[in-house]
């Protein structure tokens, strides 16, 4: 039988779905992509009127509010020692090309709202804010803190939680809602790996290459500039007449080859789901040079490879399986080529293994390549049968009516930087994928979220520990 309290948030949040929607309309419009650093705004204007906005929201309902300089902020409600805190990010990706509808339009198409944040992670933010104010309405006496905390850095370094757990307190218990249904129970560990190599001089000579966002989306759109001698110009020239890549395009300029590929954004994480446009220009350039050059352009196509195999990193275990790894950025920077690789590895391996292993790897090459590590973020892992975990999949089957297993993710959640922290699920089937075009979720949804959300906090501040 339900429990009367459970039943009583849900209808709560069902009679204020439409406040839902309009707040989550607003949130979203909000173009919060990080730009550059002011006071009180360290992540850019639009992140400090996103975070003011939620602030706003709290201070109206009564929540006690806290604003940390910008980084983040958060709302609470409740006495006693045990704090549940929800972690949603207001911060989202840049947007790329392709987009039908506005970007930040928040724009309602058929049953789906549309717009960048609309999955990740501002839908699932407000639903989450709305549970929790559902719990204030309905049972505010429960003898715990509840806190909704809204992050600005989650995309780009997690500084805005490096900052919170600096002077705030941690949670009891914390989900994070962004990942999937019913939680993911381990994370893996996420390491930026930078490699460096000189620009190819000689007869097929690399002048420059640029393509990426940021490291945990494939990357979409790549250029490349080589400047080619007399030597050779007819063996490329024979090579240009039977080029195959539809998704490669070049021109001439003068004596330098101006080549430009498309490709499809993903995240990081899946970079198997997306289409490197990297890897498109490195294999486009392996196919025309003349052989003076084909080692060098193997060695960059290789790097691209999705398994790490390319820097001598792949690699998997029985809890999280395979490695992956994602050519995020590259950027010429004076006479060397700079290629940045987000690295997902499996949950039992060190980032300081990992790092060695592609070090000695990268000495097996024809070429110098130098290895900078710039970000190395550990895994999580909680038993199947922690009380966080068992409480978050028993409220998902009694919801859903589906019995799943805890997951295992290749993505970041704020999770992993928190203690005593999961992450939850979003969406659903036909919602859309984070870091794609077009990100999309279904209102219907948004609302059913928010309810779910309600349950799990209630069942959070209950249980015993």
């Amino acid at each position: 039988m339900p429990d009367p309290i459970v039943s009583q948030i849900q209808d709560w949040l069902r009679a204020h779905e439409s406040e839902l929607l309009a707040d989550t309309q607003t949130m979203l419009r909000f173009a919060s992509i990080e730009g550059a650093s002011v006071p009180n705004a360290p992540f850019g204007k639009e992140n400090r009127e996103a975070l003011d906005f939620a602030l706003s929201l709290c201070d109206r309902w009564g929540f006690k509010t806290k604003d940390l300089e910008g980084f983040a902020g958060w709302g609470e409600f409740g006495s006693g020692d045990r704090l549940v805190v929800s972690l949603g990010h207001l911060d989202v990706v840049p947007v790329g090309e392709g987009w039908k509808h506005q970007p930040f339009g928040a724009e309602i198409d058929g049953d789906y709202i549309y717009s960048r944040g609309a999955e990740d992670d501002k839908g699932p933010t407000m639903a989450s804010l709305y549970a929790m104010r559902a719990l204030k309405e309905v049972c505010p006496d429960l003898g715990v803190r509840f806190r909704q905390v809204f992050g600005c850095d989650e995309e780009s370094g997690f500084l805005c939680v490096e900052r919170y757990m600096k002077t705030e307190e941690a949670p009891t218990l914390g989900i994070a809602p962004d990942s999937g249904y019913p939680c993911y129970h381990a994370e893996k560990g996420i390491a930026d790996l930078v490699t460096i190599v000189d620009l190819l001089k000689g007869e097929f000579e690399l002048l420059e290459v640029s393509g990426g966002q940021r490291p945990n989306i494939v990357i979409d759109a790549c250029e490349a500039n080589v400047r080619v001698a007399d030597s050779v110009r007819k063996h490329v020239d024979g090579k240009l007449a039977d080029a195959w890549d539809a998704n490669v395009k070049w021109e001439w300029l003068d004596d330098v080859l101006i080549v430009k590929a498309k490709g499809k954004a993903a995240h990081g994480s899946t970079p198997f789901a997306g289409d490197n446009a990297a890897t498109r220009v490195f294999r486009f350039l392996l196919d025309i040079a003349p052989l003076s050059a084909e080692r060098y352009f193997q060695e960059l196509l290789w790097l691209t490879h999705p398994s790490g195999v390319g820097l001598g990193i792949h690699g998997r275990d029985d809890v999280s399986q395979d490695l992956t790894s994602n050519l995020g950025i590259v950027e010429t920077k004076g006479t060397q080529l700079s290629l940045l690789t987000n690295v997902r590895y499996p949950v039992t391996w060190k980032g300081e293994e990992l790092a060695q292993k592609c070090r000695d790897f990268l000495k097996t090459l024809t070429h110098k390549f130098e290895l900078e590590v710039v970000r190395d973020s550990p895994s999580l892992y909680f038993p199947l049968d922690h009380p966080l975990v068992k409480t978050i999949c028993e409220v998902v089957e009694e919801e859903t009516g589906e019995t799943r297993a805890p997951g295992v993710m290749g993505g970041g959640t704020y999770a992993r930087a928190i203690p005593n922290t999961v992450s939850i699920g979003t969406g659903w089937e036909g919602d859309g994928k984070a870091h794609e075009t077009d990100e999309r979720l279904k209102v219907e949804h948004l609302f059913k979220m928010s309810r779910i959300y309600g349950h799990i906090l209630y069942r959070l501040a209950t249980v015993e520990l």
